[in-house]
């Protein structure tokens, strides 16, 4: 075995060890418990850095299966892996040690701990996989650990039935990556990465293409069904039952686990047309609907709750367009933000009122709003074309960039009516340049660094991608402009009326929560689970 192999493998099992605990013992013992799940943090987060300095100096590494014919024990450290692994041991240890104060004194702290560390111990062996029924392996425990960290409080009917639709959502994925590894064994005769990754290019390139369909389309939905993509979105929104530093856990790669499965077998969907348009049509539907109903939200956490099935809906959707950089740079930069947002969620209202100015003109004019909104396009997309980014060779970086741009709109409207045109022109289009520049020149890093690791974006093109990438950016035009629409209008029956719709999330959940109660009427427990 690699050298570096057994040094990798130390994080999961420390972390698995903590989890091993008696349950008796680690409730009696808290403080105990918090001291060794946060030691087993860091010395996962240290053999993270050990293991990035070793993958710059030496390169990536496989191991041979511990198994037959490619179906073992093994891991494939690359470029990709290596950031995932240090990504997710970080936030584990921010959460670890938020918990040790946050659950202070609760009776069960020591069982909270337990659960926590199997299921880091899960996604980091998840992350590090080197072939795909060993990754499946980690892929069921990851959602075993999360399903008892949900029903943490098993008495509570919310966090109940988002066990229960997690569990449905959860077996579903699992059926269909086990149906995608059966049909690439069956195809290829092993499931070892890089012999997997070789055999899919060398179809590909042979024109046999077609041997991937089948095990791409279901990988992509098992992808979906694991990031919380419409219509099984509605668990992430009842997570919030369960302790806050759960819902931080989440963006330390188990809801960012969809992702990573497709960048992580990206050789195989990506010559898969099909494949691609589900992940894009189905991304973007879930990123549109979150997005709108994020902006009715009155509680924090629920609205963080839609901004992250919206943000997954934008990961899909850009590993619909070929645009796997953009993935990865979407997913290691949401993961800290969403996880600091988590842990700082009680201190929203404090942040709020140090950050308000009194805006002398109220709401933009609408016309002063569709110029900025207009005006801001251009900027996309001529930066991006400096980086090579355009709608043709690159549609995901292009969309994201531009979706971003949009987040200015809003400043540069109410500056439009306050001071001159000429000066908040400028102003405007100096900041949209910079932070346009700052994205694509992020993007341009990550295709860079994970060149090895993630096929070319540019290879992936055509009407149907082009057609999706306008329809994305003119319907997230329209949400920024019915943002403030609805603002100056908030007291019209019409949009008192749509408020109240779109704040139930179009009553989708509610759909789901009715017909779960039928189908599965018994009280969940973890140990069902």
């Amino acid at each position: 075995m690699h050298p570096l192999a057994w040094w990798t493998l130390s994080a999961p099992a420390v972390l698995l060890a903590v989890s091993l605990t008696p349950a008796r013992f680690a409730n009696g013992h808290p403080r105990a418990m918090a001291t060794a799940g946060l030691s087993a943090g860091v010395l996962a987060l240290l053999v993270a850095l050990s293991v990035d300095a070793a993958l710059v100096i030496h390169g990536p590494f496989w191991t041979a299966v511990a198994g037959f014919a490619g179906v073992g024990v093994s891991l494939y450290v690359d470029a990709l892996s290596a950031a995932m692994f240090t990504l997710v041991a970080f936030i584990g240890v921010i959460v670890l040690l938020y918990s040790r104060n946050y659950l202070d004194g609760d009776r069960k702290q020591g069982s909270f701990f337990k659960r926590l560390s199997f299921t880091l111990a899960a996604v980091l062996t998840l992350i590090s996989a080197g072939n795909l029924a060993f990754l499946i392996v980690a892929w069921i425990a990851t959602s075993v650990g999360l399903n008892t960290l949900l029903l943490f409080y098993p008495e509570r009917p919310a966090a109940q039935l988002a066990a229960k639709k997690k569990f449905i959502a959860s077996r579903l994925g699992d059926l269909f990556l086990i149906g995608a590894a059966t049909s690439l064994w069956a195809s290829f005769g092993t499931l070892a990465f890089p012999e997997l990754f070789a055999a899919a290019r060398a179809a590909a390139a042979a024109g046999a293409a077609g041997t991937l369909v089948l095990p791409a389309l279901l990988i992509a939905l098992a992808a979906l069904l694991k990031s919380a993509q419409l219509p099984f979105h509605g668990w992430l929104v009842e997570v919030m039952e369960t302790p806050t530093p759960v819902s931080a856990l989440l963006h330390a790669g188990v809801i960012n686990a969809g992702g990573f499965l497709v960048l992580r077998l990206a050789d195989i969907v990506a010559p898969s047309e099909t494949a691609l348009h589900v992940l894009a049509l189905v991304g973007g539907a879930t990123a549109l609907f979150g997005s709108v109903v994020m902006l009715t939200q009155t509680s924090v956490k629920v609205a963080l709750a839609y901004s992250t099935i919206a943000q997954m809906g934008f990961m899909m959707l850009e590993c619909g367009l070929g645009a796997f950089a953009a993935a990865l740079l979407h997913i290691l930069a949401h993961s800290l933000y969403k996880a600091h947002a988590f842990l700082s969620s009680g201190s929203v209202i404090d942040l709020a009122r140090a950050s308000w100015t009194p805006s002398p003109g109220g709401q933009p004019h609408p016309a002063r709003f569709a110029l900025a909104l207009v005006a801001s396009m251009p900027v996309a997309f001529a930066v991006g074309g400096l980086f090579h980014a355009g709608v043709i060779d690159n549609p995901g970086a292009v969309t994201l960039g531009a979706i971003l741009v949009m987040s200015l709109v809003h400043l540069v409207a109410n500056a439009l009516d306050e001071r001159t045109k000429a000066y908040v022109l400028g102003r405007a289009i100096a900041m949209s340049v910079v932070v346009a520049t700052a994205f694509f020149t992020l993007h341009a890093g990550v295709e860079w660094l994970f060149a090895a690791s993630l096929p070319d974006a540019a290879q992936q093109h055509g009407r149907e991608d082009i057609a999706i990438v306008l329809v994305i950016i003119v319907s997230f035009g329209a949400v920024t402009f019915f943002q403030s629409v609805m603002a100056r209008h908030a007291r019209s029956p019409f949009w008192q009326a749509a408020y109240v719709h779109l704040s139930q999330g179009l009553y989708l959940n509610a759909l789901a929560n009715r017909a779960m109660l039928r189908v599965w009427p018994r009280r969940a427990t973890a140990s069902s689970l």
